[in-house]
């Protein structure tokens, strides 16, 4: 007989705890919830690995068996530039949002019951439930928060929401219009997977060009690894100190004098953090090119790594940092390259 491991060894161990009564309610909840989840609709298209990008915006998006579009909950909040989690009254961030006093008159009844109500579904490959909403609800938000904005009453501290749901809406009008044209002439079915974003990525204005993505996945994904943190590839969520091993391993390496000129260029927030990423101060023509050059000789050092410190050295001798201090956050001193 093969011994038990694991989590199953975990929950036999606390199943022995429990009194017969407590043992008939566990089973009969987890009987009740198989039952639900077999209720839940299931998503016949999905696109966790190629997620629906706008600019600097990834958001996972999937196709329900009724044809309901649906955008991943924890992409969409971090594509219009809001963090995730619950205020003190236990309300989601979006929720409590939407109906402050401050845009609760822009808002409306049909917004705030769907960011309420969010969709429980089963991906495509199946695993546990997922949550989303309605592909519609992304404009209606950028509408509430652009009103909000030109009324005056978009809180100050929430103003970069405002200038990402202003991104959206423009790529909404250029990708909306030539998808339009493409349906007309059957041309959809032709097209790349994919034409539809680059299009958008090239009609992006001038003005809007630094919101490109920069550090691909693969970065991220490295990083995770080896700082031994899981890595949750439908997420945008970074740590904060994520920042500071960045600015070690990319921008201090770009060229001499160029990390201390974009520490003195870029604005702050109250806090004392950038309010934009750092690339987007890189000239197009020297600056940006130079950075992606780097960021895939870094990405490809991480993978050929198998620990932080093996990494630093391997970085340090292929791409030396300038002689430049870097004055380490109290939580990165001692660091011993394991998550923090």
């Amino acid at each position: 007989m093969s011994e038990t491991k694991g989590k199953a060894k975990g929950g036999k161990a606390a199943a022995a705890k429990m009194s017969p009564e407590e043992r008939r309610e566990r089973a009969t909840k987890a009987v009740q919830a198989r039952e639900a989840k077999k209720t839940l609709p299931r998503a016949t298209h999905g696109s966790v690995d190629h997620p629906l990008r706008i600019g600097d915006v990834e958001i996972p998006c999937y196709v329900l068996e009724d044809g309901t579009r649906v955008l991943s909950q924890r992409g969409l909040i971090a594509g219009i530039g809001m963090s995730s989690g619950s205020t003190r009254s236990g309300d989601a961030r979006p929720v409590a949002f939407f109906e402050s006093e401050a845009l609760k008159p822009f808002s409306n009844n049909d917004l705030t019951l769907a960011l309420r109500s969010p969709i429980q579904f089963i991906p495509p490959h199946g695993g546990k439930p997922a949550l989303g909403y309605p592909a519609t609800i992304l404009a209606d938000i950028c509408e509430c928060v652009l009103a909000a904005r030109k009324g005056g009453a978009l809180p100050p501290r929430q103003a970069q929401i405002g200038d990402q749901c202003e991104i959206l809406v423009r790529g909404f009008a250029r990708v909306g219009i030539i998808a339009l044209v493409d349906e007309a002439t059957g041309y959809q079915k032709d097209r790349a997977r994919d034409a539809l974003a680059k299009i958008l990525e090239a009609f992006v204005a001038k003005e809007l060009q630094p919101y490109v993505k920069k550090f691909p996945a693969e970065f991220y994904e490295e990083m995770f690894r080896l700082r031994g943190l899981p890595f949750d590839p439908d997420s945008v969520k970074r740590p904060p100190y994520f920042g500071h091993l960045t600015n070690d391993i990319v921008y201090r390496r770009l060229a001499p004098g160029v990390w201390q000129e974009l520490k003195a260029k870029a604005k702050k927030n109250a806090d004392g953090r950038p309010k934009h990423q750092l690339h987007r101060l890189l000239t197009p023509d020297v600056g940006d090119p130079r950075l992606r050059e780097l960021i895939t000789k870094v990405t490809t050092v991480m993978q050929l790594s198998n620990k932080w410190p093996d990494f630093k050295q391997k970085l340090d001798r292929v791409a030396p940092a300038y002689d430049e201090t870097l004055q380490l956050p109290f939580e990165l001193m001692g660091d011993d390259g394991e998550g923090l």
